[in-house]
């Protein structure tokens, strides 16, 4: 079983940048595709990001593209997310989840979650 712990959030303006981060413990990270997601007040949770275990392949929803990188250090056991240009409809609580090794596609776990707030 893996644990993750979001980090990094908090309040920045618009068009200012954050880092997140994702630290994992408790099973072997480096074998995780890894995903980020987020989730607004009154909406649903929404797909942001994905990274394989190489770090080699990445996806983006169309939103962030351009904005965000994502990335990964498997020595440290951590994902990042990297956010530049915030824009205010980005605020949101942001949250890592680790691939199943059996299904594609399907999250086994996830963390509490970071909050981003982008004031106008």
């Amino acid at each position: 079983q893996v644990q993750l712990v979001e980090s990094g959030g908090g309040l920045v303006q618009a068009g200012g940048s954050l880092r997140l981060s994702c630290a994992a413990s408790g099973g072997t990270f480096s074998r995780y595709a890894v995903g980020w997601f987020r989730q607004a007040p009154g909406k649903e949770r929404e797909f942001v990001s994905r990274i394989m275990w190489s770090g080699i392949s990445t996806v983006y929803a169309d939103f962030v593209k351009g904005r965000f990188t994502v990335s990964r250090d498997n020595a440290k056991n951590t994902v990042y997310l990297q956010m530049n240009s915030l824009k205010p409809e980005d605020t949101a609580v942001y949250y890592c989840a680790a691939e199943s090794l059996s299904r594609r596609g399907e999250y086994d776990y996830w963390g509490q979650g970071t909050q981003v707030t982008v004031s106008s």
